[in-house]
């Protein structure tokens, strides 16, 4: 693991004055950008940015359900932190749960029909808060250099083997 210590002391490979600039406007930015779309979608739409997420992966998915072990991977979430949001969902009345037919312990998340009127309706709110916040501020440029490096970041953190520690399994 060279990236964590240097190979001849063991010493840890501090940040460059640089890489710690990079670092932290990158933390400002991603704190600003979901407090941006936190507060728009909680105006609009009565709800965090993670729910409109889901009901987003519910809305793609065939026949608008998931199963809830696939919605917390793909959600990148815990299955507590899950079910707590699918709860409040269900009380909106955006989604119910479903036992799935081939598996008796397993549940599918369902995006009801009021779930996904409420998904249109926000939606273009959404788009435009994303859009003059992140997508407005770059170049052409910028957007292809930010989608590579954000791919890139990605798949070196995305956990792989049995060992993983996967927060959707926990």
């Amino acid at each position: 693991m060279e990236y964590m210590t240097t190979a001849s002391t063991g010493a840890p490979r501090w940040l460059t004055d640089e890489e710690q600039s990079v670092w932290r406007a990158y933390l400002h930015a991603t704190t600003l950008l979901e407090d941006h779309l936190d507060r728009q979608l909680q105006r609009d739409a009565g709800m965090p940015h993670i729910y409109y997420g889901l009901l987003v992966q519910l809305s793609q998915a065939p026949r608008r359900q998931k199963r809830m072990t696939e919605l917390a991977k793909d959600a990148k979430i815990t299955r507590s932190r899950l079910s707590h949001a699918v709860a409040r969902l269900e009380k909106s009345g955006w989604v119910r749960r479903e036992d799935c037919p081939s598996d008796k312990r397993g549940q599918n998340a369902v995006l009801t029909d009021e779930g996904h009127e409420m998904l249109r309706g926000s939606a273009p709110g959404h788009v435009s808060a994303v859009r003059q916040a992140m997508f407005d501020r770059l170049t052409p440029e910028q957007v292809r250099s930010l989608g590579e490096i954000m791919q890139v970041i990605a798949a070196g953190l995305q956990p792989e083997g049995p060992n993983s520690d996967l927060p959707w399994l926990r």
